[in-house]
């Protein structure tokens, strides 16, 4: 495997943009192929046996592309097949869960709120990680049902979505959460919407710096990371409208090429 092959990056739809972001701030140099599988989204609702189907898929493809390392850039995906693509396939993955540990120790009223999908909140992954580092505080678990298709729909700063956040957020509040856990990587693009409900005092800690930190770490232990400091290169690729990833590309990315791709 070379070492200026790209990142390869995934997620059921325009969510993993974000962790693409964090991924690029800290790794400028390395070229990286992005896969939005918008026409699935959200994977949050579906059986686990359909969401490691299009896991495999995913990774099929990126791997044809000669990815030299793959990110799970989706909390559902992650915790339904991280095992099983870490088993079948020769390359490194990295995989993405809600950052529980942290909120946990860091906690000060013992209570802590997680916003996430179906998919991830009754996963077995989840389930563990919870009983490890958070069997002694309150959890209060929200799944954000119609976050994603708004967002994926263009619907991001609409009075539907602000409805919506008021009715997931305010029972964590009423339970004096002091942190809150974005367990879906469409999530962190509503930050400023959810921070502008529950006030200044609560955390809200998403997994993205800590995602594109282990990047680093695995791909210098496998002596992948690129040695040149030329200028990277990004393709996106989305199986439904180009137009709405292009408007958040816009925002972060240069030198980026975005085109539909049927997956």
């Amino acid at each position: 495997m070379s070492n200026s092959n790209p990142i390869g990056i995934f997620d059921s739809g325009l969510g993993g943009t974000s962790i693409w972001r964090e991924i690029h701030s800290l790794l400028p140099y390395e070229d990286t192929i992005y896969l939005s599988d918008s026409k699935n989204a959200p994977y949050g609702e579906m059986s686990p046996e359909n969401i490691l189907d299009l896991c495999i898929k995913n990774t099929e493809l990126l791997i044809s592309k000669d990815c030299k390392l793959i990110i799970v850039a989706c909390n559902t995906a992650t915790t339904n097949s991280i095992e099983y693509l870490r088993s079948n396939y020769n390359v490194p993955f990295i995989g993405i869960e809600p950052a529980i540990k942290p909120a946990a120790l860091k906690t000060k009223t013992n209570c802590v709120g997680i916003l996430a999908t179906k998919g991830t909140l009754s996963s077995s992954l989840f389930s563990k990680t919870s009983e490890e580092f958070a069997s002694n505080i309150k959890i209060v678990e929200q799944v954000g049902t119609g976050l994603v298709e708004l967002i994926e729909t263009g619907k991001m700063h609409s009075n539907e979505m602000t409805l919506l956040l008021e009715k997931y957020l305010n029972p964590m509040l009423e339970n004096n959460i002091d942190y809150l856990v974005l367990g879906c990587t469409h999530y962190p693009y509503l930050i400023p919407q959810i921070q502008n409900i529950v006030g200044n005092d609560i955390e809200i800690i998403d997994s993205g710096r800590a995602v594109a930190n282990q990047t680093k770490i695995i791909l210098d232990h496998l002596e992948l990371l690129k040695n040149t400091t030329s200028f990277s290169h990004h393709s996106f690729y989305t199986n439904t409208n180009v137009n709405l990833l292009e408007q958040i590309l816009a925002k972060t990315a240069t030198n980026y090429s975005a085109e539909f791709l049927e997956f």
